[in-house]
């Protein structure tokens, strides 16, 4: 029983490791996401934060069409950066899920 109970603590000291360790991978995402055809691309991090946006100088002569290429360029960098955390996460935890409604990163 005690070889059993030290296994599992090692096991879960390794995944704790792991999970830190690609949270840290995931930080240091940075993801394109783009719309209108590449007309408008956001640029975030893998913590969500903005690094850069381009904007095509056609689509200024439009500011309610650029704010909506905009919107959808920064949920597309969105989507894939939580996408790309979800199959690192499912590396590091070896296939568990985890329960519902608990997010990775922290």
């Amino acid at each position: 029983m005690r070889g059993n109970i030290a296994q599992l603590m090692q096991q879960a000291q390794k995944m704790q490791e792991n999970m830190q360790r690609v949270q840290q991978e995931i930080a240091e995402l940075e993801v394109a996401g783009s719309a209108g055809g590449g007309m408008v691309t956001v640029t975030l991090s893998g913590a969500k934060e903005c690094r850069k946006v381009r904007i095509d100088p056609s689509v200024l002569s439009d500011p309610e069409m650029a704010e909506d290429l905009v919107a959808a360029a920064f949920n597309d960098a969105s989507n894939k950066i939580d996408a790309a955390s979800k199959e690192k996460m499912a590396g590091a935890t070896a296939g568990m899920s985890l329960p519902p409604g608990m997010k990775l990163p922290f």
